[in-house]
């Protein structure tokens, strides 16, 4: 099994873009890169903690690989903007890939590089080893799909994922 922990913007974006998909066993909400040893979605949303909206995804790395994570993670969201996406501003939108060994570390600098000329703009991911890492309280679990009807979900949420699953119809 494969573990990859990826900030881009908003978790509960992340999150459903990786949920469903073959090979993926899990996608929690977390908060990944900070300084507070117990951090709270509050907490995290203050930007005083220093932690990244993340996702965990857990995947069987023979049915999908890291570097396929990846260009899923790259075509998701915006990674030339620096801690933010679209409307959602702060260090903890900041755009992450949190590595677990060197191997990964490697793989996140080539899928990056490889995605820059994709964008006008610098691609400024930060691509960083794992620290504390702490998965997210359980009501930020499957958020999108307990709560199709809230605003954020249908205008923001929602046509993220259906851009996605289009994009990458084979993975899912």
């Amino acid at each position: 099994m494969g573990r990859a922990i990826l900030g881009a913007g908003c978790f509960w974006c992340v999150e459903g873009a990786f949920k469903q998909m073959r090979g993926v066993e899990s996608a929690l909400p977390a908060y990944t890169g900070g300084s507070d040893p117990n951090p709270t979605y509050n907490a995290v949303c203050s930007g005083n903690t220093g932690h990244a909206e993340t996702v965990e995804v857990v995947f069987d790395d023979t049915i999908i690989s890291f570097e396929t994570i990846l260009e899923v993670f790259f075509t998701l969201h915006d990674p030339t903007q620096i801690n933010r996406q679209g409307n959602d501003i702060g260090t903890q939108y900041r755009s992450a890939v949190f590595y677990c060994d060197e191997s990964q570390r490697m793989v996140a600098e080539l899928v990056k590089e490889r995605f820059s000329e994709y964008f006008d703009n610098d691609i400024v991911t930060e691509i960083t080893p794992l620290n504390n890492h702490h998965i997210a309280e359980k009501n930020h679990h499957d958020y999108f799909e307990r709560n199709p009807n809230n605003r954020y979900c249908q205008m923001v949420v929602a046509p993220k994922l259906a851009a996605i699953r289009q994009k990458h119809a084979a993975l899912y």
